[in-house]
């Protein structure tokens, strides 16, 4: 059974910065590609940020490039997300989610239903 679990969400003002955290037990931590979500009241949940299993490719949204950087310690079965220049529409809760892609280390998802495990969510508020 592999667990996903995010940490490090929390209130900020704008222009502040946070990191977020995600550790994935199950199988070697490097099978897994990674991805970050997030959702805001009343829209649907959108890709942020994600990473292959080896960390060589990454991707990110848009909305976040140049500002937000995924990072991930193998060896940590641990993923990052350090957000910085916080914007009030960075509001929102943020998934951490893994999808099992041991064949391919260069891999990344961009799509919910590519991913095969969820966190709980992180919940981050960024004030104006």
């Amino acid at each position: 059974q592999v667990q996903v679990v995010e940490s490090g969400g929390g209130s900020v003002q704008a222009g502040g910065s946070l990191r977020l955290s995600c550790v994935a037990s199950g199988r070697t931590f490097s099978s897994y590609a990674m991805g970050w979500f997030r959702q805001s009241p009343g829209k649907e949940r959108k890709i942020v940020a994600a990473s292959s299993g080896s960390g060589g490719v990454t991707y990110y949204a848009d909305a976040v490039k140049g500002r937000f950087t995924i990072s991930r310690e193998n060896a940590k079965n641990t993923q990052y997300l350090q957000m910085n220049s916080l914007k009030p529409e960075d509001t929102a809760v943020y998934y951490c989610a893994a999808a099992d892609r041991n064949w391919d280390a260069r891999w990344v998802g961009l799509l919910e239903g590519e991913y095969d495990f969820w966190g709980p969510g992180s919940q981050v508020t960024v004030s104006s």
